[in-house]
């Protein structure tokens, strides 16, 4: 369970990572409704979160130096063959990028990393990578553990690796399935 505190950072699922900025009510309907102002760090926009709500959202904080440490070798690892339909293809991937586990949205950014080296992706599909690049580089950005200013380059290096590891058994069936 989280308790947020103004001033930290944290990771809010689908959207990325947030700064805590005051705590206050403000009246909604006939209600007066407790709750955090969030400043999502990618366009500075607020997001107002009720108190009650902070652990339904899946609400984090953001990861330390051994999580990034470990998301950081996962992401050069090779990965599932993907599902040729792109109907399950696309549903998995939009539930891995609104769940906020980064495992999860690493395994996104790689697969369609790689699908996009085979085909021209979709828009959907197009959305969903740069969304899940968005969301690893940006937490990675803001959890400070000394990767350097390059992260972006870093993190397209080493799924570049896991793209080169991963063989895929038929890749004819990817490239029919059109949107």
């Amino acid at each position: 369970m989280i308790k947020l505190v103004v001033g930290q950072k944290v990771a809010y699922p689908n959207q990325g990572v947030c700064l805590v900025e005051s705590h206050s009510e403000i009246k909604l309907g006939d209600q007066l409704v407790s709750g955090f102002s969030l400043r999502l760090l990618g366009d500075r926009s607020t997001i107002f979160v009720p108190d009650k709500s902070t652990q339904t959202l899946g609400i984090r904080p953001i990861f330390n130096n051994r999580q990034c440490k470990e998301l950081l070798e996962d992401l050069e690892k090779d990965f599932d063959q993907l599902p040729s339909d792109w109907k399950s293809r696309s549903k998995e991937f939009i539930d891995k990028v609104r769940s906020g586990d980064l495992f999860e949205i690493a395994d996104v950014l790689k697969k369609l990393t790689y699908l996009s080296r085979i085909k021209k992706l979709s828009f959907r599909e197009q959305t969903l990578l740069d969304k899940a690049r968005f969301l690893i580089v940006s937490e990675l950005a803001n959890a400070r553990v000394g990767i350097g200013k390059h992260i972006d380059t870093l993190v397209e290096q080493l799924v570049d690796k896991a793209c080169s590891k991963h063989v895929e058994p038929n890749t004819n069936s990817m490239t029919t399935a059109a949107h």
